[in-house]
């Protein structure tokens, strides 16, 4: 296959040639439905407000037409992201699309010495990739200018604001030149984003590839309601049934740890992230996660849209989110890049409530889940009563955890013709 035919569905997007190249050698062969959209309104240089869900392929939605807008222009491109990991999984992408075009760039991120951020700096990148908050330390050091910023990218805007980062968004904003081109990204469309788009943004083009608390149309969903004391044991006999990689959230940094050393017990690889561990473990966890090195992973929320894997095969909610949204984000890990997933949440039985509100979210009912007999019970459980807000999503058969029924092969169609 020619690299023109391999990247054919990015033709006609406006892309440059050597872009397109670097595409084609990325074995990128379409382009998902925000880069589609995307695209072609940001390389005109428009202000764009970008809605979709996560895992669609955002980042190269901003990404690609950065780096192709910069090659014209003689400032800079900055782009703000609310975690580590966010931020140089960004890197990552830009530096896989354009380093061989001689793309340059810097991570500003806490966590690690500034030393060599501002050795990154002093070597003149095209594209600063930042938190706001190493953003504006440099700021007040002096360490950073930003006044020849061209472009100006906010990725996972809702929860910059989410995380309490809106101040130091406001302090950027002084010194990043008011003639620029602007494109906010989000998975959704909160009142303080129409507020920051209306402050900072000029005729902005909105676009929505799925309305906000869209979920995969691949994630099976399910719930079990149980006692909060009984929840290790089940998680146990869950992990036994699944055997690929399972991704666990919990509420707290605390009950994060307190659940890896359990899991740990159980004679599994796991590994913990959350905000209390250092961007080197943060790291090894993640990269060991992605490789293999750890089958499960235990994160909190400030890490859900951090944790870009492919192949998740199953996502914990070992504790429900404290907000609706966030089980969006927790379930958007699995499921990505069109493979099939699926989604656990355990309830306490004073949950019932908010798994309606997270129902009503998403629109769709989350299948309940009989707990099976848990090594600890005397006497067999009994029925959980639950009204859903809606109807579920898909039905999944009387199995203890519920797994989709088997699709019936071309054989055995043709049997059942005869």
């Amino acid at each position: 296959m020619t690299e023109r035919n391999s990247a054919s569905g990015f033709h006609g997007l406006g892309i440059a040639p050597g872009l397109l190249a670097a595409i084609a050698k990325l074995k990128f062969t379409e382009p998902t439905p925000i880069q589609k959209r995307s695209i072609p309104i940001a390389l005109e240089g428009k202000d764009l407000i970008a809605i979709a869900q996560t895992g669609t392929g955002k980042t190269l939605g901003f990404g690609i037409p950065m780096i192709q807008n910069l090659a014209r222009l003689k400032g800079r491109g900055l782009i703000l992201l609310p975690t580590r990991e966010l931020a140089m999984q960004v890197d990552e992408s830009l530096l896989a699309v354009g380093k061989q075009l001689g793309l340059k760039t810097a991570v500003l991120i806490g966590g690690v010495s500034e030393v060599h951020q501002k050795k990154a700096l002093e070597k003149n990148p095209r594209i600063i990739i930042a938190t706001p908050g190493r953003l504006v330390d440099l700021l007040e050091q002096r360490a950073v200018n930003l006044n020849n910023i061209e472009i100006l990218v906010l990725d996972e805007a809702d929860r910059m604001l989410d995380m309490g980062f809106a101040p130091q968004l406001n302090k950027i904003m002084r010194f990043v030149p008011k003639s620029r081109q602007t494109m906010l990204f989000s998975a959704t469309m909160p009142q303080e984003i129409v507020a920051l788009a209306h402050q900072q943004m000029k005729l902005p083009i909105q676009i929505e590839i799925a309305p906000a608390g869209t979920t995969a149309d691949n994630v099976e969903q399910e719930v079990f309601f149980i006692e909060k004391a009984a929840k290790r044991h089940l998680l146990e006999l869950i992990l036994k049934e699944y055997h690929g990689s399972v991704l666990v959230f919990t509420r707290t940094k605390h009950g994060a740890k307190k659940l890896t050393r359990d899991v740990r017990d159980m004679k599994h690889t796991v590994a913990e992230i959350h905000s209390n561990r250092s961007l080197a473990q943060r790291r090894d966890a993640l990269e060991g996660f992605k490789s293999g090195k750890y089958r499960v992973l235990v994160a909190t929320d400030i890490a859900a849209r951090g944790i870009d894997v492919v192949g998740i095969e199953l996502v914990v909610n070992f504790d429900l989110p404290m907000h609706s949204q966030d089980y969006v984000h927790r379930i958007g890990r699995t499921a990505r890049a069109g493979m099939a997933g699926r989604a656990i949440s355990f309830a306490t039985f004073d949950q019932r409530q908010d798994v309606r509100d997270i129902e009503r979210l998403i629109r769709t009912g989350l299948s309940v889940k009989q707990v099976p007999q848990l090594p600890f019970d005397r006497a067999p459980r009994p029925q959980v009563k639950y009204d859903s807000a809606v109807q579920p999503k898909s039905k999944t058969d009387d199995s203890p955890f519920g797994r989709a029924p088997r699709k019936p092969t071309d054989r055995e169609k043709r049997r059942k013709l005869r």
